[in-house]
């Protein structure tokens, strides 16, 4: 309570000294827009009165303001990387606000008298000048670069920012790490607004649900500031859309292609509209995107282990039966291999508008609906070795050590959906992303404000997922040989193919969904305040209050059929074995169960599951109410400082079930916790001169526990002796944060730069694992496992980050044309407090998902039509999920991602395009303890793509 007067009397004061300023105020205002050459607007223009030594940045929508300037005629200058200075004379009159429109013009340099025209580099000096005018250490990326690259989606454009990786799921970069940071303690926002997340047991946004065509800016802040939500541990991810043009704007892509894993057509189409209304009052901007890619992957996995034990063949005196032991090296003891069949379509809309009363005052309205459909078959045969005690003397063989032959139980599986115009006998996960903005800028005298207030909604539905397994037992042979591509494989090879053998296992039909709303609502007060006597300093404050709603509702359900199908002899069949399988041809994987049988079932009384689905149901609601105030000031001509304090409070209340036996619900329990954090912030910018900027940040940041964590939930597993535990008492997991970074920024567009950075995280989260004292769980549960997530102890990260990207327009004759970007991460890591299966400290482990070495090169050509682009992007591998020793331990494989892409441009406003993705056919890869070992290996093959692009400016 103390606190919260505190800090009430802190904002009264500030309110104070904001109106004291507005009613003193006798100056007027110039508020305007830069553009270029055809009326799109620049973001990070510096705009500068040399007389007065007052400047201003322009913001993403091209627009500055300068408040508090004395009546009189005056010389704006704009300078802009990669364009000429631009000026332009305005008169302020006391009391009033000038509007002014700024046009620059694209810069042509010379070298020892020769003209050089860099072409292509519009978006490299948006993202260029926006990050050097920064006062915070960020890294951006415009719509032009992000065309630059073929990424269907924002999760592969980012993946080419220095110090990010993108983990792949269907071969689309989804989840985003930042300096080695896993993707729930990473914040995603679009313009401002907290992106929800639609996945069930996590924070992660999926960053492959947005099109790359839909957004303009990407803006990710490696150091945040005061007036940022504060959750973005690592870093925090701001997409920013498309705003309204100065004058009628139409752009549009049609496209096609080819994807080579099913020799699938791909189909794309976008368009872009917009305008200004002939007063220069509303304006508006509508775009849609559209992508058909019909595609696949091909899969193997297995599981590792170094026990081996069978039966002798004798009972003990309680019947039980007498195992031995043989000693044995490491082999797998489960493999499988799948064969997925996907569609995915994904449609994004937007629309944005802007009116502007006058000078003053004008008012946004931002709107995003994506809507992805996913429908995927899945094939797999599963193979795992029989549990000792059937497995006698004379089933299994021994060779150097390694257990080559064994019984097996074998699993074919077919996954599928309903026969229906939606689902079309495919699993169909459809998956949406909504956000509407209001919001509103401001110039009350001195006093600028800006508010919003926003509405967003993540939900992922998957209805009717159907199952149906059949099953077998036989000898096998495992060949690992080449641990990197094991193989099981039928020692008689006709019990691989005798379907009558193939007894009914099971059909389930499954329906979940999760869904996560977020209402957003903030505003901030600016006035200006020279402390130190150089004219520029601004106090800025404000409040933000964020309430958000998670809930997941899954069922599951198990129909009798084995009269009507005793085998799977007696289903039609398909033959999915492919010869050009990427892992191999030796992988034939034979028949299964038809999608089209396995939709037309007419699935009826079932019953339910309960184990399958009780304990992911929960309920959260979760609201963050959160104050900040900062001062940005001028130190000398060269020295900036920005400094504040960020205030939020969390409270949580949430729901879930106590379970008993898992599928006895004995009742819900729900817990309320709440927890406040204070985070001071620092901020020193040093130019060394107009191109080279010296920065240090000092920033504390924090990450708020998965959902499924908190969930206070109860799960008594009586057959396994395990019991599952939620903890709504955790806490945020904090960190503090080191950032020095030198940038030196190329008068013909580039940069290079380099820093190193340190994060100390406290209160990190782990599952940690322990035996019941007693029966306080329940009658019996002594000596049963209990897993409960708990705060743990510290970790830490240290890294160097470096990039280049610069025109070599030095090299003679046409190589001037020629450009070249660069970036490399290097990540050193430790946690602290992880133990081990017997509950003891284990030693020198990396913190999950960071990858020690990042980097990303492409080599580019530009002439006044033709341009192309060959890019590489690498992360090494690093451990991804943390077992009972380090032999259990799972890593995240190397990764090279190679990608061409080329166009040509016909006329003004039509070109060519076409792209190769995944030259390399990189798979996504884990393995078990050690490189050769591996659990799975997904190859996706390439993809082409081409098509027409259209665009037509008036400025």
């Amino acid at each position: 309570m103390k606190m919260k007067n505190q800090l009430n009397l802190f904002f009264v004061t500030l309110l104070c000294t904001v109106f004291s300023s507005m009613a003193v105020a006798q100056s007027g205002n110039i508020q305007g827009t830069i553009s270029d050459e055809n009326g799109l607007y620049l973001p990070g223009a510096s705009v500068m009165i040399s007389s007065l030594s007052k400047g201003a940045i322009s913001n993403f929508d091209g627009k500055f303001t300068l408040v508090d300037i004395p009546e009189g005629t005056y010389v704006l200058k704009v300078s802009y990387l990669g364009y000429d200075d631009t000026e332009k004379e305005v008169v302020v009159n006391n009391g009033e606000t000038t509007d002014v429109a700024i046009f620059v013009a694209p810069k042509t340099t010379e070298l020892e008298g020769v003209e050089v025209t860099a072409y292509g580099l519009g978006g490299t000096s948006k993202a260029l000048n926006t990050q050097k005018n920064n006062i915070n250490i960020t890294n951006v990326v415009s719509t032009d670069q992000i065309g630059k690259f073929p990424d269907a989606n924002i999760g592969d454009a980012v993946k080419r920012i220095p110090g990010i990786t993108m983990q792949v799921d269907q071969g689309e970069a989804r989840n985003i790490i930042i300096r080695g940071l896993s993707p729930q303690l990473n914040s995603v926002t679009l313009n401002g607004s907290r992106v929800p997340s639609a996945e069930g047991d996590n924070r992660n946004v999926q960053m492959d649900l947005i099109p790359s065509d839909m957004i303009q800016t990407i803006e990710v802040s490696k150091a945040v500031t005061p007036d940022m939500d504060a959750d973005a541990l690592g870093g925090s991810v701001n997409l920013i859309t498309r705003t309204s043009p100065q004058g009628f704007r139409l752009s549009t892509t049609l496209g096609s292609g080819i994807n080579l894993i099913t020799d699938k057509a791909i189909l794309n189409g976008s368009f872009i509209i917009g305008d200004r209304s002939e007063n220069g009052k509303f304006g508006y901007m509508a775009s849609a995107s559209f992508n058909d890619n019909d595609f696949g992957s091909d899969n193997i996995e297995a599981e590792w282990t170094d026990e081996f034990e069978y039966y002798t063949g004798v009972d003990d005196a309680e019947g039980e039966p007498i195992l031995e032991e043989v000693d044995v090296d490491p082999y797998a003891n489960v493999f499988e291999q799948r064969k997925y069949l996907v569609q995915r379509v994904r449609r994004s809309f937007s629309v944005n508008m802007d009116y502007k009363f006058n000078a003053n005052n004008t008012i946004f309205l931002k709107t995003m609906y994506n809507w992805r459909d996913d429908r995927e078959n899945r094939f797999a045969l599963g193979q795992e070795i029989l549990d000792a005690e059937d497995i006698e003397l004379g089933d299994f063989t021994i060779t150097n050590g390694v257990p080559t032959r064994f019984p097996a139980e074998i699993v074919r599986q077919s996954k599928g959906g309903i026969d229906n115009d939606r689902n079309k006998n495919r699993r169909l996960e459809d998956q949406r992303m909504q956000n509407y903005s209001l919001g509103g800028d401001h110039l009350w005298g001195s006093l600028k404000v800006d508010w919003m207030a926003s509405y967003a909604k993540a939900s992922e539905e998957r209805l009717n997922e159907r199952y149906a397994e059949f099953e077998s037992e036989y000898i096998v042979n495992s060949d690992v040989t080449n641990s990197r591509y094991p193989r099981f494989y039928a020692a008689d090879p006709t019990d691989a193919t005798e379907f009558s053998n193939f007894e009914y296992g099971e059909i389930t039909e499954e329906n979940q969904y999760t869904e996560e709303e977020d209402f957003n609502m903030f505003v901030n007060f600016e006035i200006p305040v020279d402390l130190f006597g150089y004219e520029d300093g601004i106090i800025k404050f404000g409040a933000r209050g964020r309430f958000k709603t998670k809930l997941r509702d899954n069922d599951f359900f198990e129909f009798d059929l084995e009269d009507t199908y005793e085998t799977l002899a007696s289903v039609p069949l398909k033959d999915y074995t492919d010869p050009d399988f990427y892992a191999g041809s030796q992988y034939a994987i034979g028949s299964f169960a038809s999608e089209e049988w396995l939709g037309g079932l007419d699935l009826e009384g079932g019953e339910s599951v309960p184990d399958e689905f009780l304990r992911a149901n929960f309920n959260v609601e979760e609201n963050v109410y959160a104050g900040y105030a900062m001062t940005n000031q001028k130190l000398s001509d060269k020295l900036g400082l920005l400094v504040g304090l960020r205030l939020e409070n969390t409270n949580v209340t949430a729901t879930g079930n106590q379970i008993e036996d898992e599928e006895n619900v004995i009742g819900e329990i729900t817990q309320e916790s709440n927890y406040t954090n204070i985070m001071p912030g620092v901020h020193l910018k040093y130019d060394i001169n107009d191109r080279t900027i010296l920065r240090f940040a000092w920033t504390n940041t924090l990450a708020r526990p998965n959902y499924e964590d908190i969930v206070p939930s109860l799960d008594i597993v009586s057959g396994d002796e395990e019991i599952f535990v939620g903890n709504p008492e955790l806490e945020a997991t904090t960190s503090m944060n080191f950032d020095v970074m030198g940038e030196h920024y190329f008068e013909s567009v580039g940069l290079l730069s380099a820093g190193v950075f340190y994060k100390d995280i406290d209160k990190f989260i782990y599952t940690f694992q322990q035996e019941a004292a007693d029966d306080s769980f329940g009658a019996g549960t002594e000596g049963f496992e209990v897993y409960q997530p708990l705060n743990g102890d510290g970790a830490s990260v240290t890294g160097f980050e470096m990039a280049f990207q610069r025109q070599l327009d030095f090299l003679p004759g046409f190589a001037k044309n020629f450009s070249l970007y660069i970036n490399y991460t290097y990540l050193s890591s430790s946690a602290d407090g992880i133990r081990n299966e017997d509950g003891d400290e284990r030693e020198d482990i990396d913190l999950p998902n960071t990858a020690p070495n990042m980097f990303n090169a492409s080599l580019a050509y530009a002439d006044k039509r033709f341009s192309s682009r060959l890019s590489a992007n690498f992360s090494n591998s690093y451990i991804d999920e943390i077992g009972g020793n380090d032999f259990e331990d799972r890593y995240y494989d190397t990764q090279l991602f190679v990608d061409f892409n080329a166009s040509y441009q016909i006329n003004t406003n039509l070109s060519l395009y076409t792209s190769i993705n995944n030259i390399t056919n990189q798979p996504l890869r884990y393995f078990q303890g050690v490189k050769d070992r591996t659990m799975q290996a997904e190859f996706y093959g390439q993809r082409i793509t081409f098509g027409l692009k259209y665009d037509l400016f008036n400025k």
